[in-house]
């Protein structure tokens, strides 16, 4: 990763919470400890943020901290080749005239792009999903209520009786923070509370994770695996992974990258 691209991660990053540690920018960024380290001297230099001990922190921190979790703009920057693949197949299991669910996230709302050209009734907690929608598809869109996390851009409900309860979808797309033999992972309680709701309204349960969330682990359990219909991800799943989907009896589709769907187009 390039130090302008590591810098505007961090910087993100750290707009979301009081303090971001060393730790947690490595992985954000895949980087070096020595690194990290550098590109906060850096940018503490700069001004831009403050370094603290073990990490970095905004210059004006956050008044609210939202929902746990990375921020929207921090997870859009990370595998988008391999969301764009998953989110590919996942609109290939849509047919015009079905109603679905899309819970908001970075790799659902890569399927906005190739939903452009399909007719269907679409429900979903995601802001910029519904306005993409919106603004460049003709399929019918629902958004349910609630308070704008602007972190994470998504309405969420902590009430029963709101519009989720009278909608029915026969498949539901969803993310995770993790997914992982006891199933699939949330890291805010919120989150968990409100996407039960919606995984309820649904035959279905198609899961878009790429394959690094398969080494993902937090404390909450959104949902057990027994309940996931479909998982799709990309070419870097371990063997390890899709026998644990096998064995749960969860249908895997692994969406070849576009490198790939290249060479088989050139074979073909």
């Amino acid at each position: 990763m390039h130090e302008k691209e590591r810098h505007r991660i961090i910087l993100s990053a750290v707009q979301e919470r009081p303090v971001v540690t060393v730790a947690e920018l490595v992985a954000l960024t895949d980087s070096s400890e020595a690194t990290i380290r550098r590109d906060i001297a850096q940018l503490h230099v700069q001004k831009k943020l403050r370094r603290v001990r073990g990490g970095a922190e905004s210059n004006h921190p956050p008044q609210f901290v939202g929902l746990a979790g990375r921020p929207f703009s921090v997870n859009e920057t990370m595998h988008g080749a391999q969301k764009r693949a998953i989110a590919r197949a996942a609109v290939e299991l849509c047919e015009d005239g079905d109603s679905i669910i899309i819970n908001g996230g970075t790799t659902t709302f890569q399927m906005v792009h190739p939903l452009a050209s399909k007719r269907l009734q679409v429900f979903t907690n995601s802001f910029p999903i519904a306005e993409h929608l919106l603004k460049h598809s003709r399929n019918t869109i629902m958004l349910s209520g609630g308070t704008i996390y602007r972190e994470q851009n998504i309405i969420l409900s902590p009430f029963e009786n709101d519009v989720t309860r009278n909608f029915y979808a026969k498949r539901m797309f969803m993310g995770a923070q993790g997914l992982g033999p006891l199933g699939l992972m949330e890291a805010d309680p919120l989150l968990i509370q409100a996407e039960q709701k919606l995984i309820g309204q649904a035959d279905e349960l198609v899961v878009l994770a790429d394959s690094s969330k398969f080494e993902n682990r937090s404390s909450l359990i959104l949902c057990p695996l027994g309940r996931i219909s479909t998982v799709i991800t990309d070419e870097g799943i371990s063997d390890a992974a899709a026998q644990m989907l096998e064995q749960a009896d969860v249908k895997l589709i692994v969406a070849p990258s576009s490198a790939a769907q290249t060479q088989a187009a050139r074979s073909g």
